[in-house]
Order: C-alpha cells, then structure tokens, then sequence
C-alpha cells in the first residue's frame, strides 16, 4: 500500500492507493500555520478491513512529527485511532 499527500494552502489530503488503485481518502483542513484538522476519512468498500485508514492515519502522524505540527481529529474514525493508540498521541 502506498499512501501520497496533497497539501494545499488551506488543506489537503491523504490518498491511499492499494496495487496502484484508489483505496481510500483522508481529507485535512488547515487551521492556522501549525494544526491541521482531520476532517474526513472514507475508505472504498473492497478494501475495507485491509487497515487502510490506519495506514493514512499513521502517514499523517509522520508528516505532523516531521513539520512539527499538530493534529485535530474532528473526523470520528480518526478520533477512535487517537484514543485506540497511545503512540501517536504526541501529535494532539
């Protein structure tokens, strides 16, 4: 699985791809110039199960550690990954 990013300047996204197919989108909004809020995630339906939205989750945990932001998970799947895994709650 490959996870890309499009930033923009007022927000963005995660695209998820599984063997070169779309599997699934995370979509972020910019607040400000050092938070960014997870808005939506949606995951296509054969690939349900397959941790997708864990993985593009996960890709935008990195790019926060890497830029020194932080993450506010308005989206309620990416709100359950903050309080299922105590690892990337550094980013909050």
């Amino acid at each position: 699985m490959e996870v890309k990013q499009n930033n923009k300047e007022t927000k963005g996204e995660f695209v998820a791809f599984f063997d070169g197919k779309q599997a699934g989108l995370m979509t972020y909004s910019w607040a400000g110039s050092d938070k960014f809020i997870i808005d939506h995630t949606e995951v296509e339906p054969a690939y349900n199960g397959k941790g997708v939205g864990k993985e593009m989750v996960y890709k935008a945990v990195e790019f926060a550690r890497d830029n020194n932001l932080k993450i506010i998970p308005l989206c309620p799947f990416a709100k359950a990954m903050f309080q299922k895994n105590e690892e990337i709650r550094d980013v909050l």
